[in-house]
């Protein structure tokens, strides 16, 4: 990782990410987990002061040393603990079967192999266990998808390798998973190549 990599980019995902109106999206993303959770994509700890009661443990991975520091007020008043446990998303430094749940927010638009990523989560899942998700992809219109493909080079280069056009729904269940809900849509305000969401919930078959 770079300079701009580890100490301008994680500033600028904690100002994007953290606006007050994605409160409300990581409220209905994190709805459901319970148990052992292992979150990819941590970056700053914006979903912190949002896990529910039944969550028991939080593994986070995370490979920004910056924004693992920006997350200490929110990682200091968390209600349960929280440890930053890996590096990797591609890689996992767990046993099989590890977690109840998991959680990835604005991530797998960035993960270089997001196949290996979401592999490595059924891998650590334990049967049936379920990944919540809320990111940005693909949009469900052909003329706002002719601009995603044309940006995402621009987007690339400039965020750290995130996409504008990765097929969300089309990667989890390639990867194996169970599609249990999801809700797409475009979220107000903002350009609609940057603003198609999808918000669910896939088990682990």
């Amino acid at each position: 990782m770079g300079i701009y990599s580890e100490r301008v980019l994680p500033r600028i995902v904690d100002v994007a990410c953290g606006r007050a109106q994605h409160d409300g999206l990581r409220r209905r993303t994190v709805a459901g987990l319970r148990g052992r959770v292992v979150e990819i994509g941590f970056g700053s700890g914006r979903n912190v002061p949002f896990y529910p009661e039944a969550v028991e443990s939080v593994s986070a991975v995370e490979p920004a040393d910056l924004g693992w520091r920006l997350a200490k007020e929110r990682l200091a008043a968390a209600t349960v603990p929280v440890q930053r446990a890996g590096l990797d998303g591609q890689s996992l430094p767990f046993a099989d079967n590890s977690f109840d749940t998991a959680l990835s927010t604005w991530t797998m638009c960035t993960i270089p192999d997001v196949d290996a990523a979401l592999a490595e989560l059924r891998r650590v899942l334990v049967p049936g266990g379920t990944l919540h998700f809320v990111e940005h992809g693909l949009a469900p219109d052909a003329p706002v998808q002719t601009w995603q493909h044309r940006l995402d080079p621009v987007q690339r280069t400039l965020f750290g390798g995130c996409h504008l056009d990765r097929d969300i729904r089309g990667t989890l269940e390639r990867a194996g998973f169970e599609i249990q809900d999801i809700d797409c849509f475009y979220e107000q305000p903002g350009p609609k190549f940057l603003a198609a969401l999808s918000l669910g919930v896939a088990a682990s078959a």
